[in-house]
């Protein structure tokens, strides 16, 4: 409990200047008035009364009136201390305001800033020249997932017509064998660049935050999830298992979906034939969703690479999906976008454990009303 009077902090080092400055004024005011009363007691001397003789008393020759005055003193100081605590908290209140509204900036809440009132202090000054940051800093993470939306959006057209006209190439019955090799290596080509458009599509979305949240049944979300890819775990033959507990979510369904679909599909492409996947939905308090599956093993110190766009483990994993390396990110922003939690962790005899964290209504509406009262 003592542990924040003596961490070297600001408000200590603010609490300690007052406490000096204080300390020192006390003792200047005690010399001055000793000084004042030994010239006018004559040395200590005084005259009780007009007739009486003159009488040299020390008043603190009494034990306890000695007692008395050390407590006194050691009774101001200690209130000089606490006021000067309290002092310096109430100075710094402005700076710890504004580092919550900091620490709460993410991608969903660019807008918020300081807007810090009164006069052109130094405390004024810097939280105004944080709030410029901030805006240099939103402007250009919004020019930067415009760009990634404007260029997907305007990549889609030149794409389906390089598929139209490579699929009408390859239904010409004159079309010969090489002919027929080149065109299905382009389609190929082309579903890939579709994906990663697609991709990034998802991720400028979930970027941009969540425009409302509802209550999502994940389990039976989840359980949809696994029928649709039934035959792509057949066809690497990967057995697919769900556990589902029943779990209400609050965020977006559609997003949430996606989120599911990359992490089943990562489970059952990134696995060895023979193999198994899991998809668990939990119940409170363990992590909504869990996926975990069988395959090479994975080194605790590569994990991060997995979470970054176009980034992947190796040539050899990468060979085994064909996708566009981006599966993991949208993972990782979905579930920000949420308010949630992600945790990867390599299984000790090969494959991937992914752990998502996702708030519960009630906990949203907590959030939500926190939010407002700030």
């Amino acid at each position: 409990m003592l542990g924040g009077y003596f961490r070297r902090s600001l408000r200590r080092r603010v609490a300690l200047a007052l406490a000096g400055a204080s300390v020192l004024g006390y003792i200047f005011v005690a010399v001055a008035l000793y000084v004042i009363q030994r010239a006018r007691s004559s040395g200590g001397c005084f005259t009780p009364g007009l007739f009486g003789g003159t009488e040299c008393v020390n008043p603190y020759s009494n034990p306890i009136e000695r007692v008395l005055l050390i407590l006194l003193v050691l009774l101001a100081l200690v209130l000089a201390g606490w006021a000067c605590w309290i002092l310096a908290g109430r100075l710094l209140r402005q700076l710890s305001a504004a580092a919550d509204t900091v620490r709460q900036l993410g991608p969903q809440n660019l807008e918020q800033r300081i807007r810090m009132t009164g006069a052109a202090d130094p405390l004024r000054n810097l939280a105004d020249a944080i709030d410029e940051a901030l805006d240099r800093m939103a402007a250009g993470y919004e020019g930067q997932r415009r760009f990634a939306a404007n260029a997907s959006h305007e990549l889609r057209t030149p794409l389906a017509v390089q598929r139209l006209l490579t699929e009408v190439a390859l239904d010409d019955p004159a079309a010969g064998d090489d002919l027929r090799r080149l065109g299905a290596h382009l389609l190929r080509t082309n579903e890939r660049n579709e994906r990663l458009i697609e991709g990034l599509l998802v991720l400028a979305e979930a970027d941009r935050g969540l425009l409302g949240m509802i209550p999502v049944r994940l389990d039976q979300l989840a359980h949809s999830v696994a029928d649709a890819h039934q035959e792509l775990a057949a066809r690497h033959q990967v057995s697919l298992r769900p556990v589902l507990a029943r779990r209400l979510v609050s965020g977006d369904a559609l997003l949430l979906e996606r989120l599911v679909s990359n992490l089943v599909a990562n489970a059952i492409k990134y696995n060895k034939p023979g193999g198994w996947a899991e998809i668990e939905v939990a119940g409170d308090p363990r992590p909504a969703l869990i996926v975990r599956n069988t395959g090479d093993i994975i080194p605790a110190e590569e994990l991060p690479a997995l979470f970054e766009p176009f980034r992947r483990l190796s040539a050899a994993r990468t060979n085994h999906g064909g996708g566009a390396g981006l599966g993991l990110s949208i993972v990782r922003s979905i579930t920000t976008a949420h308010g949630g939690t992600v945790r990867a962790e390599p299984r000790p005899e090969g494959g991937l454990q992914i752990e998502i964290g996702l708030p519960s209504p009630v906990e949203s509406e907590h959030r939500a009303s926190d939010k407002e009262n700030r």
